[in-house]
Order: C-alpha cells, then structure tokens, then sequence
C-alpha cells in the first residue's frame, strides 16, 4: 500500500491523522484536492498525516474492492501506525468514498474496544448513489463529525439523513455546497479543525 507522508509543523505531533480519498472507479485518489488540502491543513496545524492510496491506485497493489478491502488495508495502517507510536492519540479523516471506508474502519475499533480518537466524514455515501452504487454505512460511530453538502448531486443529502435518522447522528449541513464542497472549502476546513482541536 502506498501512502503519502505530510510531516506535522513544529515539534511533537498533535497525533496521527489518516486522510482517505474519493472513489478510486471514479478517478479518485491520495492527491485529490479534498483530501491534499486536509492533509496539508492538519499537517500545518502539528498533525502527522498519513494518506494510503486505496487498492490499485498509483503504486498500492491489488484491485478495487468495494470498501471491503479497503477498510482491512487502513485498518492494517492504523495498526501499525500505533505500534510505532504507543499512546499518541489517533483520528480518521475521509471524504466521498473515503468516508465510507472510514466509517468502517471506525465501526471496527468501536467494536475491538479501541475507538478512534475523532473521525471526520465530509460527502460520505449512504444508500443507493449515482452510478448504481449501494453503500451500506455502518452506524453508531463514536465522536463522529459528518458534515454534507446541501446541493450534493452524487450523495443526496436525504440519503445521508435517511442513515442518520435511525441514530440520531447529527449531519452539518453546509449551505449551497456541492459533494465536492466547490468553493466551500474553507467552511470544511474549518469544520475538520474545529472537530480536531479537542
């Protein structure tokens, strides 16, 4: 698996951030601008961030799977990013297809008893989306920041709440963004910051 390394700025990290890009099926991949500009914002704010690219983009091998292996392989990071540094505190960061990888990785450390410290899922998918594709998000994902674009024509927003309703699970709502929060940027990194600042 390849991953892309943005150092912290300052001395010792804040902790750990792994950052996930969009659908691979769909061009999407570590240097997105989405996830680049999270990556860069965290690093910039003393977070050590780490972006795999997903299965069978750039030089990561094997081959599209769903969110099924791709959520074994960030799981398989995450794992040995905290044997390398014990005890440093550890949050998941996605967007579009990301984020539902995410959510499964967050799922499973809830379920091991070692949840994430924070996650953040920005666009996550939920339901049927465009292009004939059905995801079936986990729930109940501890310390948890899902925030969605109103105007979202790849992941309607009442797919989103059609999960959320069920929980409970607060959405941020981010007024006349689209899925690719197109000149919303800054809201979402501020967003992602303020989530992380605890």
């Amino acid at each position: 698996m390849e991953v892309l390394i943005d150092l912290p700025k300052g001395s010792a990290p804040r902790g750990i951030a792994i950052v996930c890009h969009p659908q691979p099926l769909l061009g999407g991949h570590a240097m997105h601008k989405v996830p680049h500009l999270l990556a860069r914002t965290l690093s910039e704010a003393g977070w050590f961030v780490a972006r795999p690219n997903f299965r069978g983009v750039g030089r990561s091998g094997g081959a599209h799977d769903a969110g099924i292996g791709e959520a074994q392989d960030v799981l398989a990071l995450h794992a040995k990013m905290c044997a390398e540094q014990p005890g440093v505190r550890v949050a998941l960061v996605g967007f579009s297809f990301g984020a539902f990888v995410q959510a499964k990785v967050a799922h499973a450390l809830a379920q091991r008893g070692q949840p994430a410290w924070r996650t953040c899922l920005a666009g996550m998918p939920s339901g049927e989306v465009e292009g004939q594709r059905r995801y079936e998000t986990p729930v109940d994902l501890p310390d948890a920041l899902v925030v969605h674009g109103e105007l979202d024509d790849r992941v309607p927003l009442a797919a989103v709440l059609d999960w959320a309703r069920p929980q409970s699970q607060p959405i941020l709502v981010v007024p006349g963004a689209d899925h690719f929060f197109t000149g919303k940027l800054p809201v979402l990194r501020r967003l992602v910051l303020a989530h992380l600042a605890g």
